[in-house]
């Protein structure tokens, strides 16, 4: 009952993070991408708010996805792999969309648009859950 109630908590946390991100995080391009309109005006910002509210949102996203790779698996050795994924995939992604806002989308509007939901959403833990169920299958046989 436990195990089902942290993981339920884990999913909780990341909606959360994504319900409440207008108030918690500064990300002036929230806006500049819910309009999907390529003639919006590029917005004005401070990159090191911008940076900080960025890895703010990240730790966040990670904690909660960790809590529900850990109580979904109950296996340690498998949530510390999802905590290298985790942040082996930030590593890559993130400088490539600062690079996207640092040349104002240039590098093409959709691109920038899902580069960025790689930062802000916890898209590897849709990536993750269904590779370790397959990974416990495949034990368990």
């Amino acid at each position: 009952m436990l195990r089902w109630f942290l993981v339920f908590f884990g999913f909780a946390g990341l909606i959360a993070v994504r319900g409440l991100e207008d108030e918690i995080f500064y990300d002036p391009f929230l806006d500049y991408f819910k309009l999907a309109d390529r003639s919006e005006v590029f917005p004005h910002f401070v990159w090191g708010k911008l940076i900080f509210s960025y890895l703010l949102r990240f730790l966040l996203n990670s904690i909660f996805s960790l809590i529900v790779i850990q109580w979904l698996f109950q296996n340690k050795m498998w949530t510390k792999q999802a905590l290298w994924l985790i942040v082996l995939v930030f590593v890559i992604v993130f400088p490539i969309y600062l690079l996207c806002i640092h040349d104002r989308f240039e590098f093409g509007y959709l691109f920038s648009f899902y580069v960025r939901r790689f930062v802000i959403q916890p898209l590897t833990l849709i990536l993750i859950i269904p590779i370790f169920y397959y990974r416990k299958k495949l034990i368990q046989n």
